[in-house]
């Protein structure tokens, strides 16, 4: 009997190509205007990392209409303006994540992502799965490790500890997901579980688990991931640094190939011929660039990149409506409706 399709199938084109989706919040947060603002007046907008929440849903619901295959969330769970100054999305992930089930049709959903050992694995099994039978099937769970140290101790973990629980945490999940008979339960001997006790977590996913995406490397080497992940979600990198990346994980899932993902911060310039240029973590670039970089990337294996609109000036429905009408076409995720048929909506 075949195995049905999984929302992490939903981000792989045939065709080779990338699918492209989206990191919320989307707002222009870091953008060059914003930035004069702050230092003219601080205490006369928001801190900087906070980002604009007043479109949130409209835009997340015009993202979907458009097409773009994914919106993705962050999971910071507390904001740090010292060290980091960056909230993320400011919703607590899978309250937010149940909201876009709710108000989207189409795109995937994804963490990007859970900080695995700073949360409890079966509650994140218990969330996880909410999401993914709310969402009808639309759920991808990102899991990190985590990188802010003062977080640890506030949430009673060890920092230098992280990757241990990582893994435990991975384990969990999957036991957690697992289909039962009726006189079994979960089996976790860590903690001293049996499965004649007959616990289980509630709802299971709709498929047979909820995708993993491991971001970076959690701590874990390549060859754990390559086993454990359904997918690596990976940093952006300049074009030869990304195939030496790519080329990695291909030879180590080759047995089984797996997607690379990757986000990629975007300013896209008013003027569709300007040439690319980097960014941190990404690009300034008008939209033919982008088109040309974006296959390149498909070339080197990248099936999936999700764009973060925050360095730029432009106004977010502005940059969704020409990334829309011009770049997705490009594009096409599985499944998902034709950007020029929803553009208008």
């Amino acid at each position: 009997m075949p195995v049905p399709p999984t929302a992490l199938d939903r981000l792989v084109s045939p065709a080779g190509l990338p699918t492209l989706g989206l990191e919320l919040p989307l707002d222009n947060d870091w953008g060059s205007s914003r930035l004069r603002a702050l230092r003219a007046d601080p205490a006369a907008t928001r801190p900087f990392g906070v980002p604009d929440l007043t479109r949130h849903a409209e835009l997340a619901r015009l993202s979907d209409r458009l097409g773009f295959a994914g919106l993705w969330v962050r999971d910071v769970p507390l904001y740090d303006p010292e060290q980091f100054g960056d909230a993320g999305s400011v919703f607590e992930t899978f309250t937010h994540l149940g909201h876009l089930a709710a108000v989207t049709e189409q795109a995937v959903l994804g963490t990007a992502a859970v900080v695995l050992p700073l949360r409890q694995p079966l509650l994140v099994a218990k969330a996880a799965a909410t999401v993914d039978v709310l969402s009808g099937g639309r759920f991808v769970l990102g899991l990190a490790s985590g990188d802010r140290p003062v977080e640890y101790p506030l949430f009673g973990e060890d920092f230098q500890a992280r990757g241990a629980t990582f893994r435990t945490g991975v384990e969990t999940l999957r036991a957690a997901w697992g289909a039962r008979s009726g006189s079994e339960g979960m089996s976790l001997p860590e903690l001293g579980l049996a499965a004649d006790r007959r616990l289980d977590v509630l709802p299971k996913p709709t498929g047979h688990r909820v995708p993993i995406v491991i971001a970076g490397h959690a701590q874990q080497s390549a060859e754990w991931i390559a086993r454990n992940a359904d997918a690596s979600l990976n940093y952006p990198r300049p074009l030869g640094a990304l195939k030496l990346k790519t080329r990695e994980w291909q030879d180590l899932t080759a047995e089984t190939p797996k997607p690379y993902l990757t986000p990629m911060q975007l300013d896209l310039t008013e003027d569709p011929a300007a040439p690319a240029t980097a960014i941190r973590l990404g690009l300034r670039t008008g939209r033919e660039a982008l088109v040309e970089h974006l296959r390149a990337m498909g070339e080197l294996g990248v099936a999936h990149v999700s764009f973060n609109l925050r360095p730029g000036d432009r106004p977010v429905e502005e940059v969704l409506r020409e990334l829309a009408e011009t770049v997705l076409p490009h594009f096409p995720s599985p499944g998902a409706r034709a950007a020029e048929n929803t553009a208008a909506a």
